[in-house]
């Protein structure tokens, strides 16, 4: 029998044939993987072998090809794909056939469903097997199938070989529908319980089959009916019947009409009544028998037409169903598609407000911690405001600060302020040579015109009162009424009148330059250091820096000087000055251009010093010269001409140190305490070392 399916190879169902063995479960494992993917179905095909009678005359059941033949046995043999198919959710057809031969029934079954795909499993003869020579199933299958059947023989889970279909289905098909185009009633009988529904149509029929009838109670007579004509495209067979497309074109054969059952087109012409003498009668009775079979035939056919139409349109109301339910799906996962983007989307707004949450709870946080350390601040220098509010009331009010003198003495100190005495020319006014107690001074006189004389009078005053340092210069005493000041006599003058060689005084050799400058950063650490306020010299400068006999350096003139608040002091924040002061030189940049004053704003005015302490030349200009020096390998004759074998390695170490002091922000120069003052302690040792006899 032909199967039902009109469509092609890939909607017909995939056949397995299946035995006890291992190759079979291999064969049905393969075609789930491999074949299943476009063809969802699939039959489970087993062949037993019929019952023969025996020799001895005797029915003896033969084996099948699983060694027994009960029913039993066979169902075991779908047992375990039954539990496959159900882990793998596949619909399975099971079908036992029964013949003589597994290849034949094999062959048999592919040639009446039209099968298009088979699969078995590969042979594995045993040594009996070998010996005895039993059938291989799938090489008479491969040789013994139709041009329309691909054969596939799968062992241990691999394809083994395969035999492609030599044609497609519809040709082999259309062949035998071509020639088998006919129909005929099978059988016809004069009897009224007979129905017309035991008209069957004939398939595969080359011709007309004629009936006979013999009726023994009337006498034998013979009726042979011609020229009944049935559609040329009749009744499809089942391989082709469940298309809506067949469906379409049977709808369309029979509105043309190709179906005549006209009473001009049934022609009883031919029927030949064999009449006998008692029965006289018989040709009336056959003709009215003929006309009832003619309606009930009409009838029929108008019934049948009724339902081909009533299919048609059921077939269309189908695929206009399906293609609604497509619709339907498609707009269900378009809808499904763009919730879940619309849930990925909320998502992340989510996480980044979570996220704009946290942080700005931080930056809250922060901003409270913030405010509590600004407050402490303010509370801490409004504390020590008042601290040194306290000290400087305490001061004021003690007159035992320093040694007063009066002008009298002041001025037959310095023969009535004789200009023969003078020796230089200070900050805020002139400095005389005198002697007071039998002991050489220096005093400083404020000049009337100077704009903030008594102002820096009174800061020289209080500061050098209360500060002692063997780097800083010794106060003795002042004359507060006239502006005096009285400190001990620096015998070699300033350091700038030396290193200039003022009135033709020696060179200072570069050991004892090394030395001074050690003694300068030594000072200033000691004034930047001072307690409980940090003080800034703001004028630092070779004219500043005094000489004893000895060479011990001494730091002036520090009128300028600024009491620092230490909360606000060096890198945390500068005290902000309304007003640059100092030498132009010396002064620090970041200084003159904001007015933030700093301990690093002596730094800058160090390096420059120190640069010319080891060059000799004027500030002006000095780092660049310096810098173009080092880079184009002539720093040896940068250095002073005058001293005569210069240390260049020590001397280049000491250059570039002053260039770090020099530089133009403060937060690139290096600290006095923890860099300056060690790494110049260090060539102060390397001159000492070169000099045993120079004593510190």
């Amino acid at each position: 029998m032909a199967s039902s399916d009109d469509g092609g190879s890939h909607h017909r169902p995939i056949v397995v044939a299946v035995d006890k063995d291992k190759n079979s479960a291999s064969a049905v494992k393969w075609a789930v993987d491999n074949l299943l993917t476009t063809n969802p179905n699939l039959v489970l095909l087993h062949v037993r072998i019929k019952k023969s009678p025996n020799p001895g005359g005797g029915n003896e059941a033969a084996p099948d090809a699983n060694g027994g033949s009960s029913d039993e046995d066979t169902q075991n043999v779908f047992t375990p794909f039954r539990a496959y198919s159900a882990r793998k959710r596949i619909v399975v057809k099971e079908i036992v056939l029964e013949d003589t031969e597994v290849s034949k029934g094999l062959v048999d079954y592919i040639n009446g469903h039209c099968v298009t795909n088979i699969v078995l499993g590969a042979s594995s003869r045993s040594a009996l097997g070998r010996k005895y020579w039993t059938p291989d199933v799938p090489t008479i299958i491969n040789k013994a199938a139709p041009e329309f059947c691909t054969v596939y023989v799968v062992s241990k889970g691999r394809q083994q070989s395969v035999r492609p279909a030599a044609k497609p289905l519809t040709s082999s098909v259309s062949a035998r529908q071509h020639s088998s185009s006919a129909w005929t009633p099978s059988r016809l009988s004069n009897s009224e319980s007979e129905d017309i529904s035991r008209l069957s149509f004939a398939r595969a029929e080359p011709k007309i089959i004629e009936s006979e009838k013999t009726r023994p109670e009337k006498g034998p007579s013979n009726v042979v009916i011609d020229h009944l004509h049935a559609p040329s495209g009749g009744p499809m067979n089942s391989c082709s019947r469940t298309s809506q497309s067949d469906g379409n074109e049977l709808f369309a054969r029979i509105n043309h009409r190709s179906v005549d059952i006209s009473a001009d087109n049934l022609d009883f012409t031919q029927v030949a009544i064999k009449e006998t003498p008692r029965n006289g009668s018989s040709s009336y009775t056959l003709e009215a028998e003929m006309k009832r079979l003619k309606l009930e035939l009409r009838q029929t056919l108008d019934m049948y037409n009724a339902a081909c139409k009533e299919a048609v349109l059921a077939n269309q109301a189908a695929e206009e169903l399906n293609k609604w339910k497509m619709e339907e799906a498609r707009r269900f996962e378009q809808a499904r598609l763009a919730e879940e983007a619309a849930l990925a989307i909320a998502e992340t707004e989510k996480a980044k407000c979570r996220a704009a949450i946290e942080a700005a709870k931080k930056a809250q946080k922060m901003a409270e911690i913030e405010a509590q350390r600004r407050k402490y601040a303010e509370l801490k220098a409004k504390r020590e405001g008042e601290k040194k509010n306290r000290a400087m009331n305490v001061l004021s009010q003690n007159d035992l600060r320093y040694r007063k003198y009066t002008i009298e003495e002041i001025e037959a100190a310095t023969k009535n302020f004789s200009s023969s005495l003078k020796v230089g020319e200070g900050g805020y006014g002139p400095v005389f040579k005198g002697k007071l107690d039998h002991t050489p001074v220096a005093i400083k006189v404020l000049s009337a015109d100077a704009a903030q004389g008594k102002k820096q009078f009174q800061q020289e005053v209080e500061v050098l009162s209360l500060i002692r340092h063997p780097n800083l210069v010794l106060l003795l005493g002042a004359c507060p009424e006239y502006g005096c000041l009285v400190y001990e006599f620096m015998n070699n003058g300033s350091l700038e009148d030396r290193l200039f060689r003022k009135g033709n005084t020696p060179s200072i050799p570069w050991e004892i330059r090394f030395k001074i400058a050690a003694e300068i950063a030594t000072g200033l650490l000691f004034l930047h250091q001072a307690k409980p306020e940090p003080l800034v010299h703001r004028d630092l400068k070779p004219a500043n820096i005094l000489l004893d006999r000895n060479y011990v350096c001494k730091i002036s003139d520090v009128g300028l000087a600024r009491l620092v608040p230490p909360s606000v002091a060096d890198t945390v924040t500068q005290y902000h000055m309304t007003s640059a002061a100092g030498t132009f030189c010396y002064i620090d940049p970041e200084y003159q251009q904001t007015g933030k004053l700093g301990t690093k704003s002596d730094v800058y005015s160090l390096g420059i010093m120190l640069l010319q302490i080891i060059t000799a030349r004027p500030p002006m200009g000095l780092t660049h010269h310096v810098e173009r020096a080092i880079e184009k390998g002539t720093f040896a004759d940068l250095l002073d001409p005058t001293v005569q074998n210069w240390p260049v390695e020590e001397a280049l170490k000491f250059a570039k140190l002053s260039l770090k002091c020099a530089e133009l922000r403060m937060k690139d120069r290096p600290d006095l305490g923890s860099v300056i003052v060690p790494e110049l302690s260090k060539l102060k040792e390397v001159g000492i070392n070169s000099m045993p006899s120079i004593s510190s």
